[in-house]
């Protein structure tokens, strides 16, 4: 069950690591940012109801399936995407990455006031704090990662809303991991990002149009590598591990990012790229440790 869980841990922090590099390409390629997030949720919104059709899963229609469904689709998928999408036009996908590493924290703190069996404890608050003051390394370096043109504390700030809101929004998840199909969940929030993306997009933007045949690549692999796969992998490891260790993923993202950015789109490493992932890397060492010495909670969905 260990190698399931960190397989899955490995393979989103993967996907949702290389989608700084993506839409930072697609940005180039002239896509419009919000209008790449609302095509992203259709396309999800109907390979997911796809996939539930052939499974011939019911869809829930009570009242507390619903409200879950339109937390995770505000909070866990509109408003980060927005914002992180955003980000990237003031940063490198590295340095917005790195950033993305708050997110255990904001889910332990969250999780810390929210669900009663999940409080912090020592090793945990020293783990997390390690990784926090490599976030806090980077900022105060002043690096974007960008060779010209970053404006490292506008992209900071919309990168720290979407934090906070994916740190809310999985708690919550959490709080009603017996309810929820990770299948069902994913479909549902991506419903309500159409309506929700869909018209800040109309308002904004106005309606796509000259979209290239290499954005649309771009976008096909942000919809399907970038958002159904790593999601539906982080709502399966909420109903088999705590909230605060499915967030892990998101310490193994900045890395990837900081990878796929230099390798792919030729960003630059800096200096404060480079100590704030090492302080990281640290953290992640030590809140695994911690956890792995509290017992395991029951799989709520068989193995």
């Amino acid at each position: 069950m260990q190698l399931r869980i960190w397989s899955a841990i490995v393979v989103a922090a993967l996907a949702w690591g290389t989608t700084g590099v993506a839409t930072r390409a697609a940005l180039n390629d002239g896509v419009p940012p919000i209008a790449m997030v609302a095509i992203r949720a259709v396309i999800a919104a109907v390979l997911l109801y796809a996939v539930l059709r052939i499974r011939k899963t019911p869809i829930s229609r009570d009242r507390d399936s619903l409200r879950l469904g339109f937390v995770a689709g505000v909070f866990q998928l509109s408003l980060p995407f927005l914002l992180f999408t955003l980000a990237y036009q003031y940063a490198s996908a590295g340095f917005v990455g790195m950033l993305v590493a708050l997110i255990p924290l904001g889910t332990a703190a969250v999780a810390h006031v929210m669900l009663p069996d999940e409080k912090l404890h020592a090793a945990k608050v020293i783990g997390l704090l390690v990784a926090f003051f490599g976030v806090v390394f980077l900022l105060a370096s002043g690096d974007s990662g960008l060779a010209e043109g970053g404006e490292p504390f506008l992209a900071a700030m919309l990168s720290l809303g979407a934090v906070a809101s994916i740190a809310y929004s999985s708690v919550y998840a959490k709080r009603h991991a017996e309810t929820f199909d990770p299948i069902e969940l994913t479909w549902m929030q991506f419903m309500v990002g159409i309506v929700v993306v869909g018209g800040a997009m109309l308002i904004a933007e106005g309606w796509p149009s000259a979209i290239s045949t290499w954005g649309w690549l771009l976008i096909l692999y942000l919809t399907i590598l970038g958002s159904v796969l790593p999601f539906l992998l982080f709502y399966w490891l909420l109903t088999h591990v705590t909230s605060t260790k499915a967030s892990l993923v998101g310490y193994v993202v900045p890395l990837v990012a900081l990878i796929a950015g230099v390798v792919l789109i030729d960003e630059q490493i800096q200096a404060g790229i480079i100590g704030g992932g090492l302080l990281i890397l640290v953290g992640v060492v030590l809140t695994d440790r911690s956890e792995r010495r509290r017992p395991a909670p029951s799989p709520i969905y068989g193995e």
